[in-house]
């Protein structure tokens, strides 16, 4: 059983820069592919970014490339998420998560984080 714990959201004003991250229990940790999602209130949970198992495959949601980065760190147990030049669209609870592969759709992970509200305002 993998837990996944977030953090670092916050309220930023818009062209500013955040970085969120998730760390990681309760397994091997460099099996698994990793995902960030986001879902704003009233709307379902979108894709922002994956990465692979080492890290060397990173992939992003078309609304973010350019502005946020991927990362994680096998020795710390850690994934993090560069956004900058943020947006007020951008506001969302993001949610980091565990699977098999880099996959875009959600069912494709099986361990989820309890997410971390990222805001923006204009």
């Amino acid at each position: 059983q993998v837990q996944l714990v977030e953090s670092g959201g916050g309220l930023v004003q818009a062209g500013g820069s955040l970085r969120i991250s998730c760390a990681a229990s309760g397994g091997a940790f460099s099996i698994y592919a990793l995902g960030w999602f986001r879902q704003a209130p009233g709307k379902e949970r979108d894709f922002v970014a994956a990465i692979g198992r080492y890290g060397g495959s990173t992939y992003y949601a078309d609304s973010v490339k350019g502005r946020f980065t991927i990362s994680r760190d096998n020795a710390k147990n850690t994934m993090s998420l560069q956004m900058n030049s943020l947006k007020p669209s951008d506001t969302a609870v993001y949610y980091c998560a565990s699977g098999f592969s880099p996959a875009t759709a959600a069912e494709q992970y099986r361990y989820w984080g309890q997410g971390t509200q990222v805001t923006v305002s204009s």
